[in-house]
């Protein structure tokens, strides 16, 4: 397991250890090491006060008031929420601490430091992040092959885990540290993690500490927006994000964040639907397949106005127009959750054009053409995968009817110029200036030639062979360019298509 501890993070532990203070790796990173994962940050726990932790590292910063100082070190983590070519990474070591009340139900009134590590962790939120690792003993284990010949530190290690959180890490379990309700009356964003964590781990929430969820839902009013957003995010773009949010539901947290969503729970809809407003939206989260943030989003909001556009009961209720009420309703929603202005016109664009008709009888390439103009072409792949949520967030067992595909082939033939002399590598200005032929019909003709020529042989495709074959072509007659140039063309035209059609497997 100490293995994937990094040599950074070991040397952090070893010049603390030196300079005769306590030091151990606690929280989440510790969590992920149990579980054999690699941990995406770093995190120690210190008896040294930020003042002492600065002196062992000069190089550090301390920018905030919980006793959490950034120790610089040499890049050394891998994964995706970094930068590339950065300076260097940062391990926070904090020093020990013991909360007081927490008045805002944000943050504590008053931060005060440990003595102990046991003081320490009893404050922490939940079980599986309540235990620590300290390096105990370093080996140098030396490992020589004729194709890799490199170094590894093995290390001796202690595990101080007072509240059985390796037990429950075990057997996939979310419990709180000691008293449930203290622990959320605390920080009631804790409220939010614990289900954060129960969709991107796939654990279970323990009974009590579930009760304690329900009791103290209310109390994430109280915490700052932007920390609502940070966490509803990470349940979004985790593994079980309908998990996420159906737990958000039964807890009662739900109604409290997006009171819209919660409006759908138990309202039928129609004969084209055997779920519930809430349950589809839920469903088309499940069913995403993209792991874009603003896709799954618009696939769980696609729906959000519904409710209030609901006219009728039964198999016969209609929703009008709640494609458009919807996007007024989601920019309105994801503006007070202070989601970016980018993901937020995005989301609203899927939204608002869900509802795109589609039928290859009726449907001509014109009007493929003008979706296309009016959702941008960058974004209609996002717009299919929404209606592939919708379907089969519908119950509908074929996420891609043959419909939908003949859309992405029209989609992609209208948008792929295959024949075009704007591949050329001389236009007709080129002939104007450089062989001084006279603008007209005739240079139309030479290009479309040319562009003949260059499908047929590619490497011909250079401005001075494309000149001096031009100046040839100026001495014909003009309907005899044409129809060299429109057998050539044609030809291409039908090649491409076939093979777009047999890219959507349409016949």
């Amino acid at each position: 397991m100490t293995k994937k501890i990094p040599q950074a993070v070991i040397e952090v532990l070893k010049k603390i250890d030196i300079a005769g203070f306590e030091a151990f790796i606690v929280g989440g990173c510790v969590r992920d090491l149990l579980s054999d994962k690699i941990p995406k940050d770093w995190d120690c726990a210190t008896n040294a006060n930020p003042r002492q932790i600065m002196e062992i590292f000069p190089d550090s910063f301390y920018e905030n008031e919980f006793g959490t100082v950034g120790v610089k070190v040499e890049p050394f983590i891998n994964n995706n929420l970094v930068r590339p070519g950065r300076e260097h990474d940062v391990i926070e070591v904090t020093t020990y601490r013991i909360e007081s009340q927490y008045s805002d139900r944000r943050r504590p009134d008053e931060v005060k430091f440990a003595q102990t590590l046991t003081e320490d962790l009893s404050r922490r939120d939940f079980t599986m992040n309540a235990i620590a690792l300290k390096i105990t003993n370093y080996k140098l284990q030396i490992t020589n092959t004729a194709s890799d010949a490199r170094k590894k530190k093995n290390c001796e290690f202690e595990i101080v885990d007072l509240f059985d959180g390796r037990e429950d890490i075990k057997n996939k379990i979310i419990r709180a540290v000691g008293d449930a309700n203290a622990r959320f009356n605390e920080d009631a964003l804790r409220i939010l993690r614990a289900i954060r964590f129960h969709a991107q781990l796939n654990f279970e929430i323990e009974n009590e500490t579930f009760k304690a969820l329900k009791n103290n839902a209310a109390l994430i009013s109280h915490v700052a927006s932007e920390r609502i957003k940070d966490e509803f995010v990470k349940i979004i773009l985790s593994d079980n994000p309908a998990e996420g949010v159906d737990m958000m539901q039964k807890t009662g947290v739900l109604k409290n964040i997006i009171p819209e969503l919660e409006n759908g729970v138990g309202i039928a809809q129609n004969k084209h639907h055997i779920y519930t407003i809430y349950q589809h939206c839920l469903m088309s989260l499940k069913h995403c397949p993209s792991r874009k943030l603003e896709v799954r989003l618009a696939a769980l909001f696609h729906d959000i106005a519904k409710p209030q556009t609901k006219r009728g009961e039964g198999i016969d209720a209609t929703f009008y127009n709640h494609d458009h009420v919807g996007a007024r309703v989601v920019e309105k929603m994801l503006k007070r959750l202070k989601f970016s202005n980018i993901i937020i016109d995005k989301v609203v664009l899927l939204v608002d054009n869900h509802m795109f008709y589609y039928n290859p009888e009726e449907v001509g390439e014109a009007s493929v053409r003008k979706l296309i103009k009016k959702v941008g072409l960058e974004n209609v792949k996002d717009l299919i995968n929404l209606r592939i949520s919708d379907r089969l967030g519908s119950g509908t067992p074929k996420a891609k009817p043959y419909k939908l595909r003949h859309l992405e082939y029209i989609i992609e033939k209208v948008s792929k110029d295959a024949v075009s002399v704007k591949m050329l590598k001389i236009n007709g200005n080129d002939l104007i200036m450089e062989l001084g032929l006279a603008p007209g019909p005739k240079i139309g003709a030479i290009l479309d030639v040319l562009l003949a020529e260059v499908i047929e042989k590619a490497e011909k495709n250079n401005k001075e062979s494309l000149l001096i074959r031009a100046r040839q072509l100026d001495g014909e007659d003009l309907q005899k360019l044409r129809e060299m140039a429109k057998e050539k063309i044609q030809e291409k035209k039908e090649e491409d298509d076939q093979e777009i059609k047999g890219k959507h497997w349409i016949k």
